[in-house]
């Protein structure tokens, strides 16, 4: 999430480019701010020098291990702000899958903490847009994807394939339906379709590549829910002009229906116009295959020019929004 924080939505590099290094930062200047970003094994706990006032922690929220990792920041930053080294504190928080991060709610300011503001992913409960903000999943910086500049060749040239998915097929989940639809009418034969029985958290060079070309060569990205209906499938069709085809149902868990939003799942792309394709049941998808076959290719281009346009869109409206609402809480009219 940090990565595609800093690399996709605010679009800089990081020194060294190695991304083994043990130490990589980069820096920004952005409305009346000064954004500097630092990350590696070795940034950790009390080993950081701070010069600045403000600080934004990008923490992990996914399980037990990474939380008593991400307390210890809050502990570290909270020491900061008692010796007055910091001012004021923002959290980027990788929620969890199915929204219980209640762990993170003591340290929040209106519960008498003492972060100001928490950006955090997936449909949690309490986005108010006041000081909790629905914050993108974003692409699989963790598998090394891309940041993708889009070719003429991306644009223009035809796909072989009308759709494509690659992913972990689970028992009992609507994906076996979505694989059994697939077979019926040799739907499978127009997509590019490897399905796997067990998640693989790694990639290899070759299969990360294979996901890649099929991204590029399918006109459509099938996703359909897994622990959450976000995943990073979504952000790296986009990168590729492959429009996402989601399947929009809740998932199990406490995310949604929070005071701003009422149709979850995916608030934050709905709200901001996602031209993707929307479907409650993958019984729908012949239809939707059976229109794709008739598209003509100006009018695909056409189709993947938007889907690449809304995405630009989407990362500098997501930059100017956190630019925006971490200077109206920690600036109160200063000059930087």
């Amino acid at each position: 999430v940090g990565l595609y924080l800093w690399e996709h939505i605010f679009g800089e590099h990081l020194q060294p480019s190695d991304l083994t290094a043990q130490w990589r930062e980069g820096s920004q200047k952005a409305g009346k701010t000064y954004f500097s970003f630092i990350t590696g094994p070795s940034v950790v706990p009390g080993y950081f020098s701070v010069e600045a006032e403000n600080v934004v922690l990008v923490l992990n929220g996914r399980e037990k291990a990474k939380i008593a990792y991400a307390t210890q920041w809050l502990h570290y930053a909270q020491t900061l702000i008692r010796t007055h080294k910091i001012q004021h504190l923002a959290v980027v928080l990788l929620g969890n899958e199915q929204c219980n991060n209640e762990w993170i709610q003591p340290y929040l300011k209106r519960h008498g903490g003492f972060v100001n503001l928490l950006f955090v992913t997936y449909d949690y409960a309490l986005v108010n847009e006041e000081d909790i903000f629905q914050w993108p999943l974003g692409v699989a910086t963790y598998r090394k994807f891309p940041v993708v500049e889009p070719s003429w060749s991306m644009l223009h040239d035809p796909r072989s394939y009308l759709c494509n998915f690659l992913g972990t097929v689970y028992k009992n989940s609507s994906r076996e339906t979505l694989m059994e639809i697939l077979k019926q009418d040799g739907l499978d034969k127009l997509c590019w379709i490897a399905a796997r029985e067990q998640w693989q958290p790694q990639e290899t060079n070759e299969s990360f590549k294979s996901f890649q070309d099929a991204l590029l060569q399918s006109d459509l990205t099938l996703c359909p829910v897994g622990i959450n209906t976000e995943c990073y499938r979504i952000y790296e069709a986009c990168s590729y002009g492959s429009l996402p085809v989601i399947e929009d149902v809740m998932t199990p868990g406490d995310c949604g229906n929070s005071s701003m939003y009422h149709s979850a799942p995916l608030q934050l792309l709905k709200t901001m116009g996602a031209p993707f394709i929307f479907i409650k049941n993958w019984k729908e998808l012949p239809a939707v295959l059976e229109k794709e076959k008739k598209m003509r290719l100006q009018e695909k281009i056409q189709r993947r020019k938007k889907l690449l346009e809304w995405y630009r869109n989407f990362k500098a409206w997501m930059r100017q929004k956190f630019i925006n609402t971490l200077e109206n809480s920690f600036l109160h009219g200063d000059k930087g």
